[in-house]
């Protein structure tokens, strides 16, 4: 069976308490993420036959790593050894990526010493008619986005439907080279974009209104994503697809958050989402990429796509974790106008 293949780095989230409370107590959560690891997880939930590409050592923690994938339902196979180490962060509880509390530790990690002619692409895209990858991996190095580039060529030259989440890590872009110099050739290639509008700027150079956040209105941050939708498929006619979501934090503790889907010219807008408290903010931008695919794969109408993309994404708010594990009805009981999706 065709099969979506998700590829980017796996990662190791060290989820330390604030304020040292885990020197005390001796411990540490560790999760087993990454974005494109993330989606993964949700398609394969869903019943949807998804593999997953990384580089991973030849080493009994990889080797657990990779059973735990297995016990996912996820598809192996796209992963390759070699290197020595897996990559990790150290995530305080209760932060998010955006947040100046990440630190990250992947420097010379396998996944680091991708390079173009160093996997075959086409044994990894075996079976595979979706391939999704992120801005993630190409802001690693020159080498990994040569790689990135290499595999989304390969993937177009074969017919495959490519997706690509504009994830923006100002912290990682560190080589010496400008993200709108690297991700326009990565984008070229691409059939569905999901983002924000902010992230469209930093990465394509997409115009950006530094007025927003003074308008502040729901209504003018739509239509700068329709603005925003119009000009990426302009700048890159083969993207036929263009979401973007919206998430605001409300004092103290709380969050608003609502997306939009961007197809055949129109724009399709979720419900607001409100809530007071939020267990986990890691993977919920993950957790609306994979309903985006979902409702793409099964061929849904626009609005049941991101109705049923910004409810799961909402969902993993309350779940601790990189990876949702909310099933298809989980997410229509909470979403009840939502129409049933086969």
């Amino acid at each position: 069976m065709s099969k979506i293949c998700c590829f980017g780095e796996l990662l190791l989230r060290f989820s330390p308490i604030a304020n040292g409370q885990w020197i005390q107590q001796s411990s540490m959560p560790v999760f087993v993420g990454g974005a494109e690891l993330n989606v993964a997880t949700a398609l394969a939930n869903w019943g949807v036959p998804v593999k997953y590409s990384t580089v991973l050592p030849s080493n009994p923690l990889a080797d657990d790593i990779i059973n735990y994938i297995v016990d996912k339902s996820i598809d192996p196979s796209g992963i390759v050894r070699f290197g020595q180490r897996v990559g990790s962060y150290y995530l305080p509880q209760g932060t998010d990526l955006k947040n100046a509390g990440v630190i990250y530790d992947r420097a010379h990690s396998a996944f680091s010493e991708l390079a173009v002619g160093k996997v075959d692409w086409d044994e990894i895209l075996r079976d595979t008619s979706w391939l999704h990858v992120s801005a993630i991996s190409p802001a690693l190095s020159a080498d990994v986005a040569g790689a990135c580039r290499e595999l989304m060529a390969t993937a177009s030259a074969r017919g495959i439907t490519i997706s690509m989440d504009l994830n923006h890590r100002a912290r990682l872009w560190q080589y010496g080279t400008a993200p709108t110099d690297i991700m326009p050739d990565l984008v070229d290639y691409c059939d569905v974009v999901m983002g924000n509008i902010w992230a469209a700027n930093a990465l394509l150079g997409i115009p950006i209104d530094d007025h927003i956040h003074s308008k502040g209105k729901q209504f003018d941050y739509e239509s700068h994503a329709y603005a925003t939708s119009e000009a990426i498929q302009e700048r890159f006619p083969r993207c036929k697809v263009i979401a973007n979501t919206f998430r605001f934090d409300t004092p103290p503790t709380g969050l608003r958050y609502y997306t939009t889907l961007f197809m055949n010219g129109q724009q399709y807008v979720s419900p607001e989402l409100l809530t007071d408290s939020v267990v986990d903010r890691v993977g919920s931008g993950d957790c609306f990429m994979a309903g985006l695919i979902y409702g793409l794969y099964r061929q849904h109408s626009p609005q049941e796509i991101v109705d049923f993309a910004a409810e799961a994404a909402f969902g993993k708010l309350q779940e601790l974790g990189d990876a949702t594990n909310q099933t298809i009805t989980d997410i229509i009981n909470r979403f009840h106008n939502l129409t049933p999706l086969h």
